[in-house]
């Protein structure tokens, strides 16, 4: 149905349905543009969430190598990459349809104002034919009236026997005057009322239809491009939906991917010591009045005699949770199962740099024989001090890896003897003799007793009592904030006599600068002054 034939008498309402519609397609223009606010607030709501839970660094060996860890970080990447979909959607809303629709609302609004003009103008043109035809009906009727009277004048005069000839004649020429006068207001009015009718007809039955015709083309069209931008919104969503279901499946897929019994291996391959589970503790006879000589097996007593209870069990081993430096070059410093892994690491990497070199070297020699044979490319002697290099740094990386094998073989032999006489050993906690608190009951325990010669565990080394327990600490102390978190009493005398360490007596209140990090050693402060380490079953901590 036409709006020119239908709504011909409507242009108010037209003038109005039609702004209402340019009004209604920049309301949506403005919803989607708060929509892609949202949807940017939201993208970098996720993009925060991630940057402050995903790891400021790679992280350690030791985490990155557990499902879970890497379970997690996947996740996060996950979500990142969902914000980054939020944000595609947010770009397409805004580029597709605030724009552009933006862009074609003034387009429209422009169309409108230019058919509502011409309207206008017909309008005006139509009511000014109109006054001219009431201008000329009310002259002809003016002058119609004008000649009668002047015809009826006309008539008494002539019947009147006092009035001259001479005033009669004039009667009649002014009546005749008049009614030619009246005569040319009718065909005035005639042929206004003729152009009249004629572009009264114009107007409504051609020009106006014409002009509400192209509105209604113009706001169906706009109607047509609101409904594309109404499906625009739905597509910018489905046009992410394949990613954001990667996302959500990669989401799954990491989820399923935790494996708690992996972490568990993975657990045991990064931290086993590889030392031999200690034997049973000899019975110590108080009652006969000798001079005992310290067990192999014992933990070591404080040097005023006390039972130092629950510290004799502390787990004092002689490396820590971190190790920042590098003690000793054959990693004999470390557990044997972790100086072995160091060692194969160690030795791997030897070997590459070696297998490296003698390509290099290779290398040289062929292009000195090019040198050699064509002359013009280069000069061969300039090759002698690289080719002379290599050969140096082939020399001392065989003679590293002949080393870094003896160190391997002697510590797979120690972890394979530690594993060959681990059933026969009770299921506690190691303690070997290097570990014990630095000279806490006043000298090194004794090579081991009589009764524990089937025990596997290696001998200390001859430089075992010059060797600190923790080589890492002075590195520790600069590193390490200043301000105490908590602090301590001594429940025990404990002589520090080892590098790193620091003594403490009984009753003693410290200031603890590091708490254990589950190698049974926290470091402290003196009231006095001086910091170090002590054995944690020492102490009675309370931590801020």
């Amino acid at each position: 149905m036409d709006w020119g034939t239908e709504l011909w008498d409507q242009f108010e309402v037209l003038e109005r349905h039609t702004q209402w519609g340019l009004d209604l397609l920049d309301r949506y223009v403005k919803f989607v543009k708060e929509r892609t606010e949202v949807e940017l607030a939201y993208a970098k709501q996720l993009r925060g969430l991630v940057k402050k839970y995903l790891p400021k660094r790679p992280c350690k060996d030791t985490e990155s190598k557990f499902s879970q860890q890497q379970s997690f970080v996947k996740i996060l990447q996950e979500v990142n990459d969902f914000a980054g979909q939020r944000e595609l959607v947010a770009e397409n809303l805004g580029v597709r349809v605030c724009l552009e629709l933006a862009k074609y609302s003034q387009e429209m609004k422009q169309e409108r104002k230019m058919h509502f003009q011409e309207g206008r103008r017909a309008q005006q043109q139509l009511e000014n034919g109109f006054k001219q035809l009431e201008n000329s009906k009310r002259k002809f009727e003016r002058d119609c009236r004008e000649a009668e009277k002047a015809a009826q004048t006309a008539e008494r005069l002539d019947q009147d026997i006092n009035t001259t000839k001479a005033d009669v004649e004039k009667a009649k020429q002014q009546a005749h005057f008049r009614s030619h006068m009246a005569e040319e207001s009718k065909n005035e009015y005639a042929s206004q009322l003729q152009s009249f009718n004629r572009d009264q007809a114009h107007f409504y039955f051609s020009q106006m239809p014409q002009i509400f015709d192209k509105l209604q083309d113009m706001d169906e069209r706009r109607t047509t491009q609101l409904g594309l931008g109404f499906g625009l919104l739905s597509q910018a969503e489905l046009q992410v939906v394949p990613i954001i279901a990667k996302c959500l499946e990669g989401m799954k897929t990491a989820s399923e991917a935790v494996d708690a019994k992996n972490d568990s291996r993975v657990l045991v391959e990064l931290h086993k010591s590889g030392f031999a589970r200690p034997g049973d503790l000899e019975f110590e006879d108080f009652s006969q009045p000798m001079n005992r000589v310290p067990s192999d097996s014992s933990l070591g007593a404080p040097l005023d005699g006390r039972t130092p209870g629950r510290a004799a069990r502390a787990k004092l081993w002689p490396f820590g949770k971190k190790n920042k430096t590098v003690v000793s070059e054959d990693f004999g410093h470390l557990p044997p199962e972790q100086q072995r892994k160091r060692l194969r690491q160690q030795l791997d990497h030897k070997s590459r740099e070696l297998r490296k070199e003698e390509e290099q070297r290779e290398a040289l020699k062929k292009m000195k024989d090019v040198y050699e044979k064509t002359p013009q490319m280069g000069d061969p002697a300039s090759l002698e001090p690289r080719i002379a290099e290599t050969l140096q740094n082939i020399e001392r990386l065989k003679l590293e890896v002949q080393k870094n094998e003896a160190w391997l073989a002697e510590a797979e032999s120690r972890v394979l003897n530690n594993r060959g006489d681990a059933p026969a050993r009770q299921p506690r906690p190691p303690d070997p003799p290097s570990t014990a608190p630095p000279d806490s009951s006043g000298g090194s325990s004794a090579s081991g007793s009589q009764d524990n010669k089937e025990s596997s565990e290696e001998p200390p080394s001859e430089d075992a009592p010059d060797t600190p327990i923790y080589t890492e600490f002075d590195e520790d102390f600069e590193e390490e904030p200043a301000s105490p978190i908590g602090h301590c009493v001594a429940i025990y005398h404990f002589e520090g006599s080892s590098e790193g360490t620091i003594s403490m007596a009984e009753g003693e209140d410290l200031n603890i600068m590091e708490e254990d990090k589950g190698d049974g050693w926290t470091r402290v402060r003196r009231k006095q002054g001086g910091e170090g380490y002590v054995p944690t079953s020492y102490l009675r901590v309370t931590l801020n």
